[in-house]
């Protein structure tokens, strides 16, 4: 089964936006190989107001698969997305049940935690990137509960001092929504 990893930068103060949407206060360390991180996966979830900011920066926006949550896109008007606006806990265990490569959650906070929620969500991998913004959007947004994390990995890049964290989920208590 893939599994499907919510993969992010966020600021220290816990925002993985600012209060404009905007991102240029992510720190780009380059010892971070991201075309080797990029390989390893095939689809992107992403919210609308995620999709909306990455379409804006063409050169930052996935070229595999890629799932749009949205009530009020339309898919006529994106032939190049798959808008899901029903049945989204169907459509990402339909996704996760396919071959292929993993499936990055790209964004944002209130995507992941509904994935989370129900169980959909195998890990937390986040780049503590050593900013305060003191506002903006938040990494985690609606959780119904608390959600229990194991540490796999955690790195920190001298030359940035970007801090990578790597959670696994623990899904024992989601034995039904998995």
């Amino acid at each position: 089964m893939r599994r499907v990893r919510y993969n992010c930068a966020m600021s220290l103060d816990g925002y993985i936006a600012d209060s404009d949407d905007g991102y240029d206060w992510i720190v780009i360390d380059p010892d971070i190989d991201f075309e080797e991180l990029s390989s390893q996966f095939d689809t992107y979830l992403m919210g609308r107001r995620t999709y909306e900011v990455v379409d804006r920066a063409a050169s930052h926006r996935p070229t595999d698969r890629q799932f749009v949550f949205s009530n009020s896109l339309k898919q006529s008007e994106h032939s190049d997305i798959q808008i899901v606006s029903e049945n989204w806990v169907e459509t990402v265990r339909s996704l996760r049940a396919e071959s292929g490569k993993d499936i990055w959650l790209f964004g944002g906070g209130r995507l992941f935690a509904s994935l989370c929620n129900h169980g959909l969500v195998d890990t937390v991998e986040v780049s503590v990137i050593p900013v305060l913004l003191g506002g903006g959007v938040p990494f985690v947004a609606g959780l119904s509960g608390q959600v229990k994390l194991t540490l796999k990995e955690q790195r920190i890049y001298a030359k940035t001092g970007t801090a990578l964290l790597v959670y696994d989920v623990d899904k024992t208590e989601f034995t039904n929504g998995s």
